[in-house]
């Protein structure tokens, strides 16, 4: 049977980048999460759905941070969200620098397509949150629903849906799952869309 999921980006969604205490993440001492991120990842493991990370992580491929500090970065992450009960069910991320040509980069579904059939999730049952255009068109190349999380205005166009940040999203999809509870996700989203 499969299952729904979200799909996360991690930077600027989960946790803070190009603020005053951090411009990138390459190390664990660089991590830090974003207010009510952890409360609102428990909550969608509450809901049912898988959670995953896709994130490009050019970093790698342009020499600032190794595969081991992606390693670190992504323990420390997942050490931060266990304090508030969350959990993350796997990581994907793109070591290649930007305009390298991969097939795993977003906006290339790559990532998500794997993760999907390694878990076997309904796509079209399942959400991608992000705060960059990218993000958007990744989720609509793999048929997801995208939400939009605290972008900039010019990244809303391919969007479904905009919401201030994570907290939001969790709020309307248990408000979500409790007025289409014993429907198919998928079959409740297109009842929406009428």
């Amino acid at each position: 049977m499969q299952s729904s999921a979200v799909f996360l980006d991690r930077d600027g969604v989960i946790n803070e980048v190009l603020s005053d205490r951090v411009k990138f993440v390459n190390q664990p001492e660089d991590f830090f999460l974003l207010p009510s991120v952890g409360e609102a990842i428990k909550q969608f493991n509450m809901l049912g759905y898988a959670v995953f990370v896709v994130t490009n992580q050019g970093g790698i491929g342009l020499g600032y941070m190794t595969e081991d500090d992606l390693t670190n970065v992504h323990q420390r992450m997942t050490e931060e969200l266990a304090i508030h009960g969350a959990v993350i069910d796997a990581i994907a991320y793109c070591p290649h620098k930007p305009h390298a040509g991969c097939a795993c980069r977003k906006p290339h579904p790559t990532m998500i397509e794997r993760l999907a059939k390694k878990y076997q999730i309904d796509l079209p049952a399942s959400y991608m949150i992000g705060d960059r255009h990218v993000d958007m068109e990744t989720g609509k190349k793999a048929g997801l629903t995208s939400i939009l999380v605290g972008g900039r205005e010019e990244d809303m166009r391919d969007a479904d849906m905009v919401f201030p940040n994570l907290s939001y999203v969790a709020t309307y999809l248990t408000g979500f799952q409790v007025r289409y509870k014993g429907k198919k996700a998928s079959s409740a989203r297109n009842e929406l869309k009428k």
